[in-house]
């Protein structure tokens, strides 16, 4: 069962897996309205996967999902919408007020131990949050929108800084006419490149799903959270 609260105008849903006042694990999640509809069976194959740990998963509702997970500006790749700088504020939100409050009602100041993941531009706001803090235990970037404008140079001049990430991507997602998007295969594959040379993690993998980018988002996304969990 899960709850639903405010907390800094951000529509939150909360699930706590798991018996006792104090659960010593949080996964975060920045979602869309897809993603709500298709939550529930996320969490229900973490617990599978993981096999029923114990953990708390909140996830936060975007409202303008170009601009407030995309890590500086950049123009449209598809529509005409374009992307906007709005990852630190969000990414504040985390760590100043989501946190705090999860900690407070669920956990304790010290033992609450987060991780946090995504998909799709999500997932490339988590893993640019953890080139920008220490506070998560592990990132997961499911499908992660890479191919994003700079993020390569972005990433070869920054050191991540949580010791666990997880990284995968659909076996056809690199299949596309959009040449910007086309990109997000071979930048994947880079960003592993990259953790294995330097030894910036204690931990990395990178899974590949059969089927296109919208497929099986829950499922991909379970299987991220629970690697972590399992570490």
């Amino acid at each position: 069962m899960r709850t639903e609260f405010i907390i800094g105008e951000k529509h939150c849903f909360l699930y706590k897996i798991g018996n006792g006042q104090q659960i010593p694990r949080c996964l975060i999640q920045a979602i869309d309205a897809h993603d709500l509809e298709v939550l529930d069976r996320e969490v229900e194959r973490i617990q599978e996967l993981t096999g029923n740990a114990s953990f708390l998963f909140a996830a936060f509702l975007i409202k303008d999902w170009n601009r407030e997970l995309s890590p500086w500006q950049a123009l449209a790749v598809f529509g005409k919408k374009p992307f906007g700088s709005g990852a630190k504020e969000t990414l504040t939100f985390v760590i100043e007020t989501l946190i705090p409050e999860l900690k407070k009602r669920y956990g304790s100041n010290e033992t609450l131990e987060c991780y946090l993941g995504g998909y799709s531009l999500s997932g490339l706001f988590a893993l640019w949050s953890g080139y920008q803090t220490d506070v998560f235990a592990g990132i997961a970037g499911v499908s992660p929108s890479v191919w994003f404008p700079g993020w390569e140079d972005f990433i070869r001049s920054h050191t991540m800084q949580s010791p666990l990430v997880y990284l995968s991507l659909g076996d056809r997602e690199e299949r596309t006419r959009n040449q910007v998007m086309a990109r997000v295969g071979t930048a994947i594959r880079k960003q592993q490149e990259i953790f294995m040379e330097t030894n910036e993690v204690q931990e990395s993998i990178l899974e590949w799903n059969p089927g296109n980018h919208f497929v099986d988002s829950e499922l991909r996304m379970a299987k991220g959270f629970a690697w972590l969990l399992n570490r």
